[in-house]
């Protein structure tokens, strides 16, 4: 009886710590809905046609679960020099490689997921899990979009890029999954400046859980034109999950 009650206490211990360890990334970049006039972030109500860097899609692991596998996908940036992109040394929690590659077109293709690909002016979704952390015990501190106004030749460094915000989501717009806070898929859109020139340009998903604690996810995104000049603009309002798809009703802007 001791041997089973000592068994149990120690899988309930770490299942604690593996809810209070587990951390966000970006899932997807570009998420598309099936049907815009019903956002949601849930595995049958998209695709996704766009991901971070070296991003790996066909590793098998479900949605939410990148977290445990090697290299992990969450990356804590360490306050000491806040490394803008994993690099898979650095950080509080290293996580995989998501350095700018030569040539870019490196991190993308094969094993790898897909570049993303719009024209300025268009709306992105981009898809993270929750990680147990969209509940209401927990303050929404909000995701970041970060994105240089040009075309550069290497990555900037973090002051760099918290200069270059253009966005700023609410973390916790998710869609329930009922007794599953883990895995509950969340999510955010942003327009892409109109202003942007076509080229490639780094994006930085930068959330924070805590004070000074954050989480990063970097991906190349390939700027084809201008949307308002061509007329074929896919730019929506951005959609919120604050009604009754949503875990909690406060899921909103601070």
């Amino acid at each position: 009886m001791l041997f089973k009650t000592t068994l149990l206490a120690s899988a309930t211990l770490a299942l604690l710590a593996t809810m209070v360890e587990a951390h966000s990334w970006a899932d997807c970049v570009d998420w598309r809905f099936n049907d815009p006039n019903k956002p949601s972030y849930a595995e049958n109500a998209g695709k996704c046609v766009g991901w971070a860097r070296q991003y790996p899609v066909n590793s098998g692991v479900r949605f939410g679960g990148l977290d445990s596998a090697s290299p992990n996908r969450h990356y804590q940036q360490d306050p000491k020099d806040f490394t803008p992109c994993s690099d898979g040394v650095h950080g509080r929690e290293p996580g995989a490689i998501e350095t700018r590659q030569t040539p870019i077109s490196k991190a993308y293709g094969g094993r790898f997921g897909a570049m993303a690909s719009v024209k300025a002016g268009d709306q992105m979704c981009i898809r993270w899990p929750a990680k147990n952390h969209a509940v209401a015990s927990e303050k929404d501190r909000g995701v970041f979009i970060n994105m240089p106004p040009t075309v550069l030749t290497k990555d900037p460094n973090q002051s760099q890029f918290t200069s270059m915000n253009i966005a700023k989501l609410p973390y916790k717009n998710c869609n329930q999954i009922s007794g599953d806070t883990d895995h509950t898929p969340c999510g955010g859109c942003f327009t892409v400046p109109a202003d942007r020139a076509p080229g490639t340009y780094v994006v930085q998903w930068r959330w924070e859980l805590n004070d000074d604690e954050w989480y990063t996810s970097c991906w190349d995104l390939q700027v084809t034109g201008n949307a308002t000049t061509t007329g074929n603009s896919t730019a929506t309002p951005t959609p919120s999950l604050s009604g009754s798809t949503s875990i909690f009703a406060e899921l909103a802007e601070d």
